[in-house]
């Protein structure tokens, strides 16, 4: 096993730094002091708020905000200083109300607050392997009942079907159009929800007959990546560091959390599993899953599968991308883009 302190080079590579420039208005009149800011806080900590006045002006009073959500305030040009937490994960954003001189303008900044936990690696045991059709460019993986569904990428390629994942028989294949490029998918309420790339539409299906109900356009401006659900709502990546919340009812978009470890955010988050309350996630050109608080956003866990990778022999293989839990034998299903395998595994 990998030491925990390798944690990085697995899973988060370049530490994304915090501490963006200050907006100044009224000719620069006020802006955040940000030399004493940190590159990065934990929850719980303070952070100092403090106004530099470059001409001097007579400031009667400032009323400081972190996320639009007024936090104090004080009399003359006072700093003050606030702890971060309670919110999301990822950048907050400060903002100052300075009256002054009879007047009043508005500065702002931003620090980025990390997770306060450190994620674990985790261990994992190879129960059995299976074939994987290597033509297969893996974006979506699921099991529904007994039965594997699959959704792949391309375009002119992009399918997904219901096939029997010991033999590889397929049951039920659908073919998508060819201007689509097929991404992740999620089975919740007798229905398959389906992604597209870039096309910022998605497909609903009849889980029995994958008959298609309708199509539906994303409310907001985001790729589509990787989904799961919780029985409840659905959760869908759309490359960044951010997992939004669905409705599966409505397909409107309620909510988002930002994925953070304790020292870095995690971008390209790609095919989603929920796994005992849990969110798996594939992060993109990783050999790893990352164990995702879907409350929060921090990642609680790391599973390093650069072994398994090392087992895949088509020379065409591509990302890791794939994580289907099957309920019934309590193990976890991986694959990924054009591998020539699956692996069942067990998770410590």
């Amino acid at each position: 096993m990998k030491k925990r302190n390798l944690l990085p080079a697995i899973l988060l590579g370049v530490l994304m730094t915090a501490c963006g420039g200050s907006e100044k208005n009224n000719e620069s009149l006020f802006s955040f002091e940000t030399k004493n800011f940190k590159e990065a806080y934990q929850p719980g900590e303070q952070v100092s708020l403090e106004i530099v006045n470059a001409q001097n002006k007579k400031i009667d009073s400032i009323i400081y905000y972190v996320n639009d959500i007024k936090v104090g305030s004080k009399k003359g040009s006072e700093k003050m200083s606030v702890a971060l937490g309670g919110g999301k994960l990822g950048y907050q954003n400060l903002k100052a109300s300075i009256y002054f001189e009879g007047e009043n303008t508005e500065t702002t900044a931003r620090v980025e607050l990390m997770s306060g936990v450190e994620p674990k690696l985790l261990s994992y045991s190879l129960v059995r392997t299976y074939p994987h059709d290597t033509l297969a460019f893996t974006e979506g993986f699921e099991f529904y009942r007994d039965t594997l569904l699959e959704s792949t990428g391309q375009k002119g390629l992009s399918h997904f079907r219901k096939y029997d994942y010991k033999t590889g028989k397929i049951y039920k294949q659908v073919n998508m159009d060819n201007q689509y490029f097929g991404e992740g998918i999620t089975v919740i309420n007798n229905q398959i929800f389906q992604l597209t790339w870039q096309s910022g539409i998605g497909f609903i299906y009849d889980a029995n007959t994958l008959k298609q109900l309708k199509s539906f356009a994303y409310d907001k401006k985001i790729e589509g990546w990787g989904m799961t659900n919780d029985g409840k709502v659905i959760y869908q990546s759309d490359g960044t560091e951010k997992i939004w919340t669905m409705d599966p009812a409505t397909q409107k978009m309620t909510d988002y959390i930002n994925v953070y470890t304790n020292s870095s955010k995690i971008k390209s988050i790609n095919e989603l599993e929920w796994i005992g309350g849990k969110i798996y996630g594939n992060i993109w050109q990783k050999d790893a899953i990352a164990v995702i608080n879907p409350t929060t956003g921090a990642v609680e866990g790391v599973l390093n599968l650069a072994d398994l990778r090392n087992q895949v022999k088509n020379k065409e293989a591509e990302v890791l991308n794939g994580i289907a839990y099957n309920p019934k034998t309590k193990t976890i299903f991986v694959t990924g883009k054009n591998w020539d395998k699956i692996f069942e595994i067990t998770v410590k």
